[in-house]
């Protein structure tokens, strides 16, 4: 049975060490709440950070706590709020996968990057709104509807190296490919970069990645799953929004620039797959991988609170009751 009272202070990951991550996540978003608290603007950004998490309330159960209660921000570019819509759309892929094997058994995986000339980060709802006329434009052609049968697509923000104030947006597509795309219909990586600069219509050859996902060997990492992984990770680096050196103006003109925009996108076969982050469920964030692990006696709470003079989040008495 675990002990509380042993020790002055008793730290949830070493309690439990597969919760050490809220540790990582909660300090990135104190980092993100100072660079909010910075503008008058963003304010109410930070106080609605600060309150993120702040409290977790588990369940016991005989091997294990449960996550029961947590308060989320909602805040886009909170790091706790991006990890745990992350978690959400990999479990739900995951938990899909099956039934779209049994429904396509003849289909591959292709993992695709789009990028664009970086933009100065007041230009980049504009770059995005572009990004997204040209992926409707390349999804519209014949060559492109031939063998993409269906689509996850999400959009990343990272700083661009060009610059203080400069932005890197790009696109992470997975996609659902006939068997035809591997002979007689295969798409070269060069002819990717021109369906990709005739849609977007520009005068310049963009960067374009594209790699077959290949079945994985036997006691090897799944190679679909670390494709999905990096296509549902983050929509904005943690280490990119808290580094920053010039008193948050970047983090602040991207939160303007990107207000309401979607950055998650399906299509084809795998429309509506995922949710966007604006209709997933305060329990969906509580439980991602959809634990529904119960505990034997529901009313006890055992309550963490996050410290940030030790970076970690501490057994809480006020917080638990039994």
């Amino acid at each position: 049975m675990m002990s509380y009272d042993d020790n002055p202070v008793n730290f949830l990951s070493d309690i439990q060490p597969s919760e050490k991550n809220w540790d990582t996540h909660r300090a990135e978003a104190e980092s993100v709440r100072l660079l909010y608290s910075l503008s008058t603007e963003f304010t109410k950004y930070a106080t609605r950070i600060y309150d993120c998490s702040q409290v977790l309330k588990f369940a016991p159960t005989p091997d294990k706590l449960v996550l029961k209660h947590a308060f989320f921000c909602r805040v886009r570019y909170c790091p706790v709020c991006q990890w745990r819509r992350s978690l959400l759309w990999r479990a739900v892929m995951f938990q899909q996968l099956p039934a779209i094997k049994e429904k396509y058994p003849a289909y591959r995986w292709v993992f695709l990057t789009l990028t664009v000339k970086n933009p100065h980060v007041t230009d980049l709802r504009e770059t995005l709104k572009a990004m997204n006329s040209a992926w409707q434009r390349m999804a519209q052609t014949k060559r492109f509807k031939g063998v993409v049968k269906g689509f996850i697509r999400t959009t990343e923000v990272t700083r661009g190296k060009d610059g203080e104030m400069m932005a890197h947006p790009h696109f992470h597509a997975l996609l659902l490919v006939d068997s035809t795309y591997f002979n007689r219909n295969y798409i070269k990586q060069y002819e990717w970069v021109t369906m990709w600069q005739k849609a977007l219509r520009v005068n310049y050859e963009p960067s374009v990645y594209v790699k077959a996902v290949k079945p994985s060997k036997e006691g090897e990492k799944d190679n679909l799953d670390k494709a999905i992984c990096e296509t549902l990770k983050y929509s904005v680096k943690p280490s990119d929004i808290a580094k920053d050196d010039a008193g948050g103006d970047w983090l602040h003109e991207m939160t303007k620039q990107t207000l309401n925009m979607r950055f998650i996108a399906t299509g084809g076969v795998l429309k509506g797959v995922l949710k966007p982050e604006d209709k997933i469920t305060e329990e969906e964030m509580l439980t991602p991988s959809g634990d529904t692990t119960e505990a034997q006696d529901e009313p006890k709470r055992i309550g963490f609170r996050y410290m940030p003079h030790y970076g970690r989040y501490v057994y809480s008495l006020a917080h638990t009751n039994f």
